[in-house]
């Protein structure tokens, strides 16, 4: 049979030995808790007690620690919002060059929208998201594309106004 001295200040018990392997599994009790034995005269703690190591070796927690597991963070990922403002300021690029008419506008419009959005989650939870390079990447195709459209459009306006009034010689 056994005595404990509880945080609280408190004497517990006596116990037997199976209820204060209870109390060290529900972490009532651990290595530091000063117990006194049947017959004894000394206070000690668990730890001192070779009948409780077995026990003690799973529970034994720092003072002042809680008794809790917690899981670990998730692994960042990358923002898929992030991807597709990529997607889309590749798409910008490749159909502004590809097409003069301007089909690139709508991929431009998508991509920095996606770009934007993908930038503030990421900014609000940078733990659990990842991809802001990504993100800022397909921002610039994005913007650039819009330029790369505005300057065609420009010079198709400016040739098409210099082949009316007859500045430029047909072959």
């Amino acid at each position: 049979m056994y005595k404990i001295l509880g945080a609280d200040g408190r004497e517990y018990g006596p116990v037997t030995a199976e209820q204060l392997r209870r109390w060290i599994a529900e972490s009532r009790a651990n290595a530091q808790t000063r117990v006194l034995a049947e017959g004894a005269t000394e206070w000690k703690p668990l730890s001192a007690f070779p009948e409780f190591s077995a026990s003690l070796v799973t529970v034994t927690l720092p003072a002042g620690v809680p008794a809790m597991i917690t899981a670990l963070p998730p692994a960042p990922r990358t923002n898929s919002m992030a991807t597709a403002g990529f997607v889309m300021g590749i798409l910008s690029l490749c159909c502004c060059w590809c097409c003069w008419c301007g089909y690139g506008v709508p991929f431009n419009v998508l991509g920095i929208i996606f770009s934007a959005i993908a930038i503030s989650q990421i900014n609000k939870d940078p733990q659990t998201q990842q991809g802001k390079g990504i993100a800022i990447t397909g921002l610039i195709l994005s913007l650039l594309g819009f330029v790369l459209a505005a300057l065609l459009v420009i010079l198709s306006f400016a040739t098409h106004s210099f082949e009316a009034t007859g500045h430029i010689r047909r072959l």
